[in-house]
């Protein structure tokens, strides 16, 4: 299907989708030094079925599967959109995992960054980027704990309701860890919180 796809294009544009590597996203300024008419190109690759069009200057170069069109995975997208692998993305349903009885699952994403903020779509999907001076590499319970306290007001569940499974939850965490992240990631409120449940 690849052949015929590049065939049909015109010379130039076929070069440029011979470079194209399935499953990867690009910038517009990823392909310029491909192309001689950048623009024009992507608009024949687009037309092709080639690339397919996430946002403004951002684009995909699908792969298939018997079911047809593989979406871009989050992080490749992210990743080309923030033109930086420094970020952490996760569905606040993760915050399920610290204990604290939540059990709502949530059609989001949250991507902590140093770059961007507000909600962006791209491609079918809308991400929710913060701007976090700092974040943790990967999730773990204790950062999902404190993060979900930080954003308490967000959260689907009754506010009361999870403060009092967090306040017995702390307890029974590993102390150290859990200080820790509340001392990196904590806001202020969530910070005199915890460590008052501590100390009590």
């Amino acid at each position: 299907m690849s052949a015929i796809l590049t065939d049909a294009l015109p010379a130039a544009s076929a070069r440029v989708a011979r470079a194209l590597r399935p499953g990867r996203v690009y910038r517009r300024e990823d392909l310029e030094p491909l192309s001689t008419a950048v623009d024009r190109h992507l608009q024949e690759l687009v037309s092709a079925g080639r690339l397919t069009k996430l946002a403004r200057g951002l684009y995909h170069a699908p792969r298939k599967s018997a079911f047809g069109a593989v979406p871009p995975a989050d992080e490749e997208l992210v990743a080309a959109f923030l033109k930086e692998r420094n970020f952490l993305l996760f569905s606040p349903s993760a915050y399920n995992a610290a204990g604290l009885g939540t059990t709502q699952l949530y059609n989001r994403t949250l991507v902590y960054n140093h770059k961007r903020h507000g909600v962006f779509t791209l491609g079918s999907r809308e991400y929710d980027f913060r701007i976090k001076h700092r974040f943790p590499r990967r999730l773990s319970t204790e950062f999902l704990f404190v993060d979900a306290l930080n954003n308490l007001g967000e959260l689907a569940e009754d506010e009361a309701t999870v403060l009092a499974r967090a306040r017995q939850r702390a307890g029974k965490m590993n102390v150290a860890k859990l200080k820790r992240a509340l001392e990196q990631y904590g806001l202020l409120v969530t910070r005199k919180r915890v460590t008052g449940w501590l100390s009590a």
